[in-house]
């Protein structure tokens, strides 16, 4: 079964942005309440864009969430502390941390987190170097971050690597380099999983709805069994049935407003 992680409550998003600012309960509690509606395991968190009082914004934000619907949480952040602050108020499942790397300060400050609360993690496929740009510089940095994680005790199957999708816009081969690294990870490591984001991939292009969904199906050929997607239609492609005509349902755009 493919995992989906809604990643619609994210602070980079105008409308959330206003609404955790404004402390608008139910605009936020109807976002979590439709993802999972719609299908989602995982609703992910992120506030990062609220650097002074992200720690205090995270506690708020995920006690509403977690008052609308009783699914586990991917916690989103780059600050050690806010990531330790939202694990200890995760209430259902087993929490995932999004995300750790392999440059070397963040792999030492977020792992103690990941064993403490015995999360599922994103691991990104970067390092101190900086992003890859080829899909052998990600094998690289994948087979290191497997090795480093099950070594501390981390179970391969709470292991999701993110082989970080780029731009189509801005390099004609990313979708190919990602594609090559996903079917490295099964055939090398079969035993973790593969997550992408969809909305990448699209960045600066037309059509982008059409552009994820065909990566997405892409992906799901050569392995990838789990994805952080704004743009959901779940019940279909985990049964991998065809989709019914018509547009998926997407995030609301423009002035704040309920989703549909």
């Amino acid at each position: 079964m493919m995992l989906i992680v809604g990643e619609l409550i994210n602070t980079s998003r105008s409308q959330v942005k206003s609404a955790v600012e404004e402390k608008d309960a139910e605009f936020i509690k109807k976002l979590a309440h439709d993802q999972i509606a719609n299908g989602a395991h995982y609703i992910d968190v992120n506030c990062g864009t609220m650097i002074h009082n992200e720690e205090e914004t995270m506690r708020w934000l995920v006690e509403t969430v977690q008052e609308a619907v009783e699914a586990p949480l991917c916690i989103d952040s780059p600050n050690p502390k806010a990531l330790a602050v939202r694990l200890s108020l995760c209430r259902f499942g087993q929490p995932m941390v999004n995300s750790i790397t392999a440059e070397e300060e963040r792999f030492s400050a977020v792992l103690p987190l990941v064993l403490e609360y015995k999360c599922k993690v994103v691991a990104l496929c970067m390092d101190d170097t900086g992003m890859p740009e080829t899909a052998e510089d990600r094998f690289a940095i994948v087979d290191k971050l497997i090795a480093n994680l099950t070594k501390a005790g981390v179970a391969p199957s709470d292991i999701y690597i993110d082989p970080l999708v780029k731009p189509l816009s801005t390099n004609d081969r990313a979708a190919l380099e990602v594609l090559e690294t996903v079917e490295y990870i099964r055939q090398n490591h079969p035993d973790v999983h593969i997550i992408c984001g969809m909305s990448n991939i699209s960045y600066g292009l037309p059509q982008r709805k059409l552009l994820n969904q065909a990566f997405f199906v892409q992906l799901m050929t050569v392995g990838m069994d789990s994805t952080l997607w704004k743009y959901i239609l779940p019940r279909h492609i985990i049964l991998n049935h065809q989709a019914p005509p018509g547009p998926v349902w997407q995030s609301p755009g423009g002035e704040r407003q309920q989703p549909p």
